[in-house]
């Protein structure tokens, strides 16, 4: 139930057999994504799962319900009761501080599980074990040993369950069978109604709420605050990232109505400090049981040092810090964690020459935060964006906040059904930008030339650069594109 498509039409095959090479430069770093399966034999096991799933509801058609999700659970045993978890919810963030959470917790030594949503690339990257995106092997045989019972609630409710919870399902029994000891659950939308909350969560985790599925979710902070509340459990511990008042006067009077304890960006914990770094930043945070100083978060922006503050203040609420333990977790290990964070799709540098950025951000509060962040680290001269959003989303609010950025805009579409029509998008685009900055090209292979050709005009090579963003399936197109495919 997340806010982008995950089924492509057959052109993905052409992306993915990579048709252009785009002068592809080596990448600045190590991936974290995993390619199509190697072996055939995997490979055409993986894709029959991949359409067998996406002959179900997709992820953008709802029906506000546990009861699907809840049977399943039921004959599979529960298995989301065999661990500890940690819930995480909001608007943005969501993503980058699951990763975080993991790293830190698995820098103490807990096996982890993530259950995070959409996938930048493949949808394997969904469900992690210790850190890695399951091997296809195990997405595959885990699939299959759960489509006896899937078929079984099937017949038995008036809907077949949805793309979305039977990968939540997949998930639940992959982290019960590893065994892990720990569970980081992303939502996919909302909260109260969302697949995932049939765990019983001991650390609740409220990202920054910002307006976006406004037709599903409500229209206004207050709304959308009360859906995701729904994630707080009878005596949890909410971590409350900052938060526009009327979202947080929600957040709080759940967080009353159920005996949580609340711990509030800003006020129990945040961001002491932070400077800018090569390759990053360097900060020093107050936890719940003290100050944290010189981490260094391999990151761009203020809003990842504000995540990197929540991740670490829900990790110190999971071992107790501030509630029953008054102390401070290992600063090397805290070091250390956050050192190995990475977030693909998220201001990810993919090449140089001239420098090629992907960020998922896909509403305003997103591109507002990236565009920050883009002035802060990165000194371009000129920057031309590949925009590919989807059509149900605030598309003039994301073209307004990423104005100011871009010397030209380069309007295209991802593969996907939902993608914003080309020529209505580039009418909008030339009411934002001027005719003069506004670029078309219906394909993104072709955007993306057009895009690293424009930054590679008048002599400015060297200090140009091109930035990807719209849609998390747009920058995962580009990844595949680009090269980034392992």
């Amino acid at each position: 139930m997340v806010g982008e498509e995950t089924t492509r039409d057959p052109d993905l095959a052409v992306i993915e057999a990579g048709s252009r090479t785009l002068r592809t430069q080596a990448s600045p770093q190590a991936d974290v994504v995993p390619t199509r399966p190697s072996d055939p034999e995997v490979d055409r096991g993986l894709r029959e799962v991949e359409k067998e799933l996406a002959a179900r509801w997709p992820e953008t058609r709802l029906e506000p319900s546990l009861d699907r999700i809840s049977a399943l659970m039921d004959v599979l045993g529960e298995p989301q009761r065999a661990y500890q978890s940690i819930h995480i919810t909001g608007t943005n963030g969501k993503t980058s501080t699951a990763r975080m959470i993991e790293a830190l917790l698995g820098a103490f030594d807990l096996r982890t599980g993530r259950y995070s949503s959409p996938h930048v690339q493949s949808v394997t990257e969904r469900i992690s074990i210790d850190g890695a995106p399951v091997p296809a092997e195990k997405f595959i045989e885990t699939y299959h040993d759960l489509k006896p019972f899937v078929d079984m609630v099937d017949a038995s409710q008036e809907h077949r369950l949805s793309f979305f919870e039977v990968l939540t399902a997949m998930a639940y029994a992959a982290f019960a069978d590893a065994p892990v000891e720990v569970a980081v659950v992303e939502v996919g939308m909302g909260g109260s109604w969302d697949a995932t909350n049939v765990i019983e969560a001991g650390v609740a985790v409220v990202t920054p709420v910002a307006l976006d599925h406004t037709d599903r979710l409500g229209g206004t902070p207050e709304e959308i605050a009360t859906e995701k509340s729904g994630i707080i459990k009878q005596d949890a511990t909410v971590v409350m990232a900052q938060q526009p008042v009327g979202a947080a006067s929600v957040v709080l009077k759940k967080a009353v109505e159920v005996d949580a304890t609340v711990a509030r960006e800003g006020m129990e914990f945040g961001v002491v400090s932070r400077e800018v770094a090569v390759g990053g930043q360097l900060i020093t945070l107050r936890g719940l049981g003290g100050e944290y100083p010189d981490i260094f978060l391999p990151l761009h922006g203020a809003h990842m040092a504000h995540n990197a503050a929540v991740a670490l203040a829900a990790v110190e609420a999971f071992f107790g810090i501030g509630s029953e333990h008054d102390r401070t977790l290992d600063i090397d290990a805290i070091r250390g964690a956050f050192a190995s964070v990475t977030s693909p799709g998220r201001l990810e540098l993919v090449r140089s020459s001239p420098s090629v950025l992907l960020d998922a951000a896909h509403n305003p509060a997103g591109a507002q935060a990236a565009a920050a962040a883009i002035g802060e680290a990165f000194a371009f001269s000129r920057l031309i964006g590949v925009v590919g959003p989807s059509g149900d989303k605030d598309v003039r609010g994301l073209l307004e906040a990423l104005e100011p950025l871009l010397a030209e805009v380069v309007v295209t579409r991802n593969t996907t059904p939902r993608a914003m029509d080309v020529d209505a998008l580039a009418a909008l685009a030339v009411e934002v930008f001027g005719e003069e900055r506004v670029v078309v090209e219906p394909r993104l292979d072709d955007a993306l030339e057009a895009a690293i050709t424009l930054a590679e005009e008048e002599d400015e090579y060297a200090g140009a650069g091109v930035l990807v963003t719209g849609s998390v399936i747009t920058v995962g197109e580009a990844r595949l594109l680009l090269g980034r495919d392992r």
